[in-house]
């Protein structure tokens, strides 16, 4: 319980809470001489030794009960409450769902919470690790809960009734496995609750003093402030000039590479084939890109600074087409003449502002082939800016295979967990099939080690 507190005192200070050394110790005098066992006395101990000033006090309402729980009725094992005949009409009825749906309802019928195992495995899909800001904590669980099929889940329980009554179990017991299962499942959202807010706490409690840069290359886009975001959009020039370095010494290294002999010893017939002058091979050329970029709401942040890269380091490319979609696709080209790289991007996300959309590269990729297929040849590298959800749309698997063979190669840069890959709605693992290399890019730094992969190639 001690370094409970403890890590309970290190976030209200990472939340902004002023408590000093001397107030801790008091904290701790007063849970010695008031006890731990009576949850209103022992919280009242914490408020008053730590909490000096008013203002404070919804900052520690709000912590408590991420580190200390709630007083909340535990989780049912329906098995308890069955006949023989019971259990076997239910195991029966889960035979039919997939291995990942039947565990999870067989864990909702038995009443059993997330194992720490089982969290630390959604800690990694949804890179918890990196998050510091309890405003994405409800962000958080909904990303958890998808992880979980919690949505499948819901239907699986409807379902699942409906098969048991069939069987002809009582309706009695019915409702009564229906409550069970419902208020299981509210449990396990509020454990996914505290368990985000709580792990969100500790890296804030646990950051070391740090660039702040270099922080933010390391941040997952989809946690990035607007001022976060904004410092990012300057970092992005001096990270393109680093880009355009590495190039330009790979393109001069390429010039005395590797030994070309058929054009030395033609070179030297006239010394009587006396290799004086020698002769190497280039075979390094400037990169010609074509990129589509999805620019929807959860895209947009990847996208703009992948297109404000790529255009930053024109110098050593050799042409870059780019195109921009949500449900549709547009050529955003044109918009980068004469500008800078920043306002370019600003005004193709002018054209294409975000809102409501049934994001679908299916038809964006569709739109390319009929009218600007003549973009690819087997000197371009295309590259894909996109989360491969087509909410249920037609992928179009068979039209970006026909375009991907119309190019040297074809990248994805993907900026979800490769874990979440194929889920839902997800199309990405077709996707990635067709595809030489997929990366993925989930925050700047990430992105900026695919595209130098990705250079380094040509």
């Amino acid at each position: 319980m001690d370094i409970r507190i403890v890590q309970f005192i290190s976030a209200l200070r990472a939340v902004g809470v002023r408590v000093s050394l001397a107030e801790s110790t008091d904290a701790f005098r007063a849970i010695d001489e008031m006890g731990i066992k009576n949850r209103e006395s022992f919280m009242t101990s914490l408020r008053t030794t730590l909490i000096k000033d008013v203002k404070d006090i919804p900052q520690f309402e709000k912590l408590f009960p991420l580190f200390f729980g709630v007083n909340q009725p535990p989780m049912k094992d329906i098995s308890q409450e069955l006949t023989p005949d019971e259990a076997s009409q239910i195991a029966k009825a889960l035979q039919q769902y997939t291995q990942q749906l039947r565990q999870m309802l067989e864990k909702l019928l038995q009443g059993r919470p997330l194992t720490n195992e089982e969290l630390e495995r959604l800690d990694q899909m949804v890179n918890m690790d990196n998050v510091n800001d309890m405003r994405y904590q409800n962000q958080l669980v909904r990303r958890m809960e998808q992880a979980l099929k919690f949505r499948e889940v819901r239907e699986a329980l409807e379902e699942l009734m409906k098969m048991l009554q069939e069987m002809g179990m009582d309706r009695q017991k019915l409702d009564q496995i229906r409550q069970y299962l419902q208020g299981n499942q509210k449990a396990l959202q509020d454990q996914l609750q505290q368990h985000a807010g709580e792990r969100i706490l500790r890296n804030m409690a646990n950051e070391r003093p740090q660039d702040k840069m270099d922080g933010l290359y390391n941040r997952p886009f989809q946690n990035l402030t607007d001022d976060e975001m904004h410092l990012l959009r300057k970092e992005v020039q001096r990270l393109a000039a680093a880009l355009r370095t590495r190039m330009a010494l790979r393109l001069r290294r390429a010039k005395s590479g590797q030994l070309d002999v058929k054009s030395t010893i033609r070179s030297n017939l006239k010394y009587g084939s006396i290799p004086v002058e020698i002769r190497h091979r280039n075979q390094t050329q400037k990169p010609k890109i074509v990129i589509l970029c999805d620019v929807s709401t959860s895209m947009r942040h990847v996208s703009e600074l992948m297109l404000s890269l790529l255009f930053a380091i024109q110098s050593q490319i050799s042409k870059t087409s780019a195109f921009a979609f949500i449900d549709h696709l547009e050529y955003v080209t044109p918009e980068f003449d004469g500008r800078q790289p920043g306002d370019a991007v600003s005004e193709v996300l002018r054209r294409m502002p975000s809102g409501y959309y049934n994001t679908d590269f299916g038809n964006s990729l569709d739109n390319f082939f009929h009218d600007h297929l003549d973009k690819l040849d087997h000197h371009s590298t295309l590259i894909i800016v996109g989360d491969g959800r087509n909410n249920y749309n037609d992928p179009r698997l068979e039209t970006f295979r026909r375009v991907s063979h119309r190019s040297r190669s074809t990248i994805w840069l993907n900026p979800e967990a490769k874990q979440m890959w194929g889920t839902g709605d997800s199309d990405m693992l077709k996707y990635a099939s067709i595809c030489q290399r997929a990366f993925q890019v989930s925050n700047l730094a990430q992105l900026a080690e695919a595209i130098d992969h990705m250079l380094l190639q040509h």
